[in-house]
């Protein structure tokens, strides 16, 4: 079955922006990122800002808009069964020139993932990102990968977020 992404979340305040593979069943039923309570990202964002996120969805964007972090995924639609990055195929790819020249604020790249960052190199490339600091973090997903991290772990790794926020 054919799956669909969401649109970006972005403005013009936003300097980081974190790229998922594609969104997993659930939250494409909830049509909300992360909407799978047990996906490690609000709990990870929530200790980077020091921040209880906000319980509605809404109002949960707003703040991660607040503080200068965006969302979208590497994948704008593909063939996939159930929500595992290895069963995505035949992949289509958001259109990021399109984004990056909307939105030349953006200065840091965070891939949520190996799946996201092996997407955007073989479909869109690294080449797009010019001057961009980016990096690949540990996925925020529940689904044991290979590389199994704590909540606590993930904390730690993603810290290079608040770091670019500072800068």
């Amino acid at each position: 079955m054919r799956q669909h992404s969401f649109a970006p979340v972005v403005n013009e305040a936003t300097k980081v922006l974190i790229i998922g593979s594609m969104p997993s069943v659930q939250s494409l039923s909830k049509q909300q990122y992360y909407g799978n309570p047990r996906n490690h990202f609000w709990p990870i964002m929530e200790a980077l800002t020091a921040e209880t996120a906000p319980v509605d969805y809404t109002e949960r964007i707003a703040w991660l808009l607040k503080h200068k972090i965006g969302l979208w995924d590497a994948v704008a639609s593909c063939e996939r069964e159930g929500s595992l990055d290895a069963n995505i195929q035949q992949e289509e790819p958001n259109d990021f020139a399109k984004l990056f020249a909307q939105y030349p604020q953006i200065t840091h790249i965070v891939f949520n993932g190996t799946k996201a960052e092996s997407v955007f190199r073989r479909k869109v490339g690294l080449t797009l990102l010019d001057d961009r600091k980016y990096e690949r973090l540990p996925s925020t997903s529940p689904i044991p990968g290979r590389y199994i991290k704590t909540l606590p772990q993930k904390i730690e790794a993603w810290q290079i977020v608040k770091e670019w926020l500072n800068e």
